[in-house]
């Protein structure tokens, strides 16, 4: 089985799109190396009275384009170089939407479900505290990301804000539109997947209704996709969560599915669907796969089980290097994470600029401008990948990769 983890993957598909357009190789160099990698220590006093200390990270890979900009995650498995990788992620995915902004991400070495709220907030407010020479609305903006919401935001924004002196919403995007938040950014994630693989059957020929759609990780981006590609007419097959799936072949309802696990913790014994694995949900034969859970969820050990026509990334690196060669070879169409999921950080600039702006839009027009950033970015990466004979992977990476080198070849190397 490949071991690779997310750095050398990420690493892996930019020396690749390096090739490609003859990349510089001195800019090459740069661009694989981080700009700043932050390591902290995060001592919680817990509601016990003892003093826990928790691990966290801030990266950022490159801000020649903008501001760096990427989410924060709580998780047990968050590792330094998962972080770097997420946080190069994130360069391309702002340069492939061409907004300006570049990468960044962080993370807490933690399960959340064991901490109490209280416990959960001081360990926001001390993680912020400590990345706070990083962070501010013209540096660095955080966002949510796995196991971090909108309240999570809110307390780091908060933390920031009495920091400086004054209220800062453009600190964080992903918050609460009470302090500045944003219509259409809570789902904008799953919106965006949903235009992604609205127009990737638009280029194989094949109409909405009766596609079928399996979908792996029923989370944030997950529940959201299948909710909203349902009412476009699709069928949701197949859902998962860490705990198993559920399969019914005439299609599930995932607003059902939702109600049930809110209410189970799971989506395991709905009692609409068919109890299926993880691995037996990724090997369905079905039109299109998202693929919204953790890296390396489709590895060298089961690409060739995979019978999907279609995978859209919702996740963060879900496919491997190597299982990314298989599934071309087949012929099976893949969306990449950096175009299919940047729905979330298209809303989240939308949001900054709102709050710069102190001016702020509907939902309407904020659904309008994601759907013609995230349809147009497609076109642009598919016309590329038609051009060139690439695979939509190489096409996303190489137009991102070269963007951010042209900004570098612009700027210059300083002094």
């Amino acid at each position: 089985m490949e071991t690779m983890n997310p750095w050398e993957a990420a690493l892996e598909f930019l020396d690749e799109a390096a090739e490609l357009i003859s990349l510089d190789p001195g800019i090459h160099a740069i661009l694989r190396k981080p700009k700043r990698s932050l390591e902290v220590a995060v001592p919680v006093k817990m509601d016990s009275g003892e003093i826990t200390v928790f691990s966290g990270y801030r990266v950022h890979h490159d801000v020649t384009r903008g501001p760096a900009k990427g989410g924060i995650r709580y998780h047990p498995h968050v590792s330094l170089d998962e972080t770097k990788a997420l946080a190069m992620w994130m360069t391309w995915k702002c340069a492939v939407v061409n907004i300006p902004y570049g990468g960044a991400k962080g993370g807490v070495i933690v399960d959340p479900k064991q901490l109490s709220t209280r416990e959960l907030e001081r360990m926001t407010r001390r993680y912020a505290s400590e990345i706070l020479p990083l962070i501010g609305p013209e540096k660095d903006i955080p966002a949510p990301d796995v196991n971090t919401d909108e309240q999570v935001m809110a307390w780091i924004m908060d933390t920031y804000s009495m920091n400086i002196g004054y209220s800062v919403p453009g600190v964080v995007t992903g918050k609460p539109r009470s302090i500045g938040g944003s219509h259409g950014r809570g789902g904008a994630t799953s919106r965006g997947v949903m235009y992604q693989v609205l127009s990737a059957l638009k280029t194989r020929g094949l109409g909405v209704d009766e596609i079928s759609v399996s979908v792996q990780g029923f989370g944030k981006v997950g529940s959201g996709a299948a909710r909203m590609l349902h009412d476009e007419g699709c069928r949701i097959q197949a859902v998962s969560d860490v705990m198993g799936g559920i399969y019914n072949e005439r299609g599930l309802d995932p607003e059902a599915v939702e109600v049930h696990k809110r209410e189970a913790g799971t989506v395991a014994g709905f009692a609409g669907g068919d109890p299926i694995t993880n691995e037996e949900l990724m090997e369905l034969e079905v039109d299109v796969l998202v693929p919204a859970a953790l890296e390396g969820v489709i590895n060298e050990s089961n690409a060739d089980q995979i019978n999907a026509r279609i995978i859209v990334e919702g996740a963060n690196g879900p496919t491997t290097p190597k299982a990314d060669r298989m599934l071309n070879e087949r012929d099976v169409f893949i969306v990449p994470d950096i175009l299919a999921n940047a729905g979330g950080v298209t809303v989240s600039y939308f949001e900054w600029v709102q709050d710069i702006q102190a001016y702020f839009w509907t939902g309407d027009e904020v659904n309008q401008k994601l759907r013609q950033i995230m349809e147009g970015s497609f076109l642009d990466v598919f016309g590329l990948s038609q051009t060139k004979g690439w695979t939509m992977r190489q096409a996303a990476t190489a137009l991102a990769v070269e963007r951010v080198a042209e900004a570098q070849r612009v700027r210059g190397l300083y002094p």
